[in-house]
């Protein structure tokens, strides 16, 4: 008897948790121009922050993603991108090179994140603000992205560097 009711209380949960991710997901959808193919690919993908979020169409953010905006920046993921889980995309940060003893006039950086079209970014990544991905770019698993990654080629690493770029059959 203990063990159906402990399977009907995981059950009950599974069901609530799944509402209210749906309910986020569709507030998101209500506050930000995603398209209506855009999907969210599992659970906790976080979006907040003042500036805006586009995403694309046939694209899709995988669960434990957070997308940070700052104020009068943006993050738009372009069509037919892939952004795997557990991705982290932040559109402002604190410049290294000062004291962080300061309390006051501390620095940072900020400025807009682009995905192009077919950008396929792996598991585990952390994309900083101001980065631009060009069309058909991967970026592997486990990167820090802290520059510009040119179309059709494949970074990676800690900083992300390239690896090569794409062998296209025409």
């Amino acid at each position: 008897m203990k063990r159906i009711f402990k399977k009907i209380l995981i059950r009950i949960f599974q069901l609530g948790k799944k509402f209210h991710q749906e309910e986020i997901y569709t507030r998101y959808r209500q506050k930000y121009k995603i398209a209506k193919n855009f999907r969210f690919n599992g659970d906790d993908v976080v979006i907040y922050g003042p500036g805006e979020f586009e995403g694309g169409e046939n694209s899709y953010i995988g669960s434990s993603s957070t997308v940070q905006l700052a104020q009068g920046c943006k993050v738009s993921i372009g069509k037919n991108c892939r952004v795997s889980h557990n991705v982290r995309m932040y559109t402002a940060s604190a410049h290294p090179d000062q004291d962080f003893n300061q309390h006051k006039n501390l620095q940072s950086k900020s400025g807009d994140i682009i995905l192009g079209d077919a950008v396929w970014i792996g598991v585990n990544v952390f994309i900083g603000p101001g980065v631009k991905i060009g069309h058909n770019a991967v970026v592997g698993a486990n990167s820090v992205v802290t520059r510009d990654v040119a179309e059709n080629s494949i970074v990676g690493g800690i900083p992300a560097k390239l690896i090569r770029n794409k062998h296209i059959p025409c």
